[in-house]
């Protein structure tokens, strides 16, 4: 096998969001075997690089043949490659979950039909700034509560108390940007 190996499968995996611990965990194997191959410190078996690859979904021939700049894997981040950090009824999907030294957090938010971020308002430092894709969203900052519809945007101070809370018919969704990163 090519002396690249473990440059390439970083790469790839950085391309599509995933940690190394995904990929152990979709891959079947463990978090030091990637991080090994990655490193170059173990040359893997075809059948171990083929169940990595399976993890990705990814062919032999697929991977060989890629063209991957290290640099460029870090820009692009596809819709299936972006993890899911959320929970229950509200989804929200981490852009560039791969990136090092990530200094915003990029997100695009998926409220189900009545869900809520909870009665408990939030608060941490920083700040956040999104719009509404579609959907409506009853959020509260402070003591002040706005009604945002498709196109409506927001931007506050994260020490302020906030809430977020899906008040349409359908599911709402976001795109947002937090500073510093939390996930």
């Amino acid at each position: 096998m090519t002396e690249n190996v473990g440059a390439l499968l970083r790469a790839v995996r950085k391309a599509r969001g995933l940690s190394q611990r995904e990929l152990a965990k979709r891959a079947g194997v463990t978090n030091s075997t990637i991080s090994l191959i990655e490193q170059d410190r173990v040359s893997p078996s075809i059948s171990s690089l083929k169940k990595v690859l399976d993890g990705l979904p990814m062919t032999m021939a697929e991977f060989f043949t890629l063209d991957v700049d290290e640099d460029k894997s870090n820009i692009f981040f596809a819709k299936d490659s972006q993890p899911n950090m959320g929970q229950g009824n509200i989804e929200y999907y981490l852009i560039g979950a791969g990136r090092p030294n990530r200094q915003i957090e990029i997100m695009r938010e998926i409220y189900g039909k009545g869900s809520d971020t909870g009665e408990e308002m939030i608060q941490h430092d920083g700040e956040e700034g999104g719009v509404v894709v579609s959907g409506k969203l009853e959020l509260t900052v402070g003591d002040t509560v706005c009604t945002l519809n498709a196109g409506d945007g927001y931007y506050f101070d994260c020490r302020l108390p906030h809430r977020f809370r899906n008040i349409g018919d359908s599911e709402t969704v976001i795109v947002s940007a937090n500073y510093p990163p939390s996930f």
